[in-house]
C-alpha cells in the first residue's frame, strides 16, 4: 500500500514509554508499520511558584538516527496532535537538533589552552601543591 501521509502524534508504547513524534503509516506483507521522525519525551517541569515549563528530551539518547520503524503492536495507543504549542515546541527542538549536528567547529588556539595530558598534569600538580 505505501506510506501514509505525515502527522503529529502522542504513542503511548507497551513498555510504558510515551513519545511525540511526526508519524506516517506504513503497511507492507499485511503489516503496519510506523515510520517514527525524532521521537521526543515531554517531562513537565514544576517550580516552588507553580509555574510549570517543559523539557523536551530524545527518545533514544546513544543513537543520532532520527528515523525509527516501530511495530504497530508494539504501540498500546496512538493520539493525533492538532495542540499548535506542542507542535511548535517539537518543530523548534527539531531545528535546534539540526542545527546542533551540522555544526561542528574545527577546534583551535584562539578558543582555549592547548595542551598535553603530561603538560597539564605538571601544571594541575603545582597549583595543588602551592594551594
Amino acid at each position: 500500500m505505501g506510506i501514509e501521509e505525515d502527522f503529529y502524534a502522542t504513542l503511548k508504547l507497551k513498555t510504558g514509554e510515551e513519545i511525540f513524534a511526526k508519524v506516517a503509516a506504513s503497511e507492507e506483507d499485511d503489516r503496519t508499520f510506523l515510520l517514527v521522525t525524532n521521537p521526543i519525551i515531554v517531562n513537565e517541569i514544576k517550580s516552588r511558584q507553580g509555574i510549570v515549563g517543559y523539557k523536551l528530551e530524545p527518545w533514544l539518547k546513544t543513537t543520532t538516527e532520527d528515523m525509527f520503524v516501530l511495530n504497530i503492536e508494539d504501540v498500546l495507543t496512538m493520539s493525533e496532535s492538532s495542540d499548535i504549542e506542542m507542535i511548535m515546541m517539537y518543530q523548534s527542538y527539531v531545528r535546534k537538533l539540526n542545527k546542533s549536528q551540522g555544526n561542528s567547529c574545527k577546534l583551535d588556539r584562539k578558543m582555549g589552552y592547548i595542551s598535553n595530558v603530561n603538560d597539564a598534569k605538571e601544571i594541575l600538580e603545582k597549583l595543588f601543591k602551592n594551594s
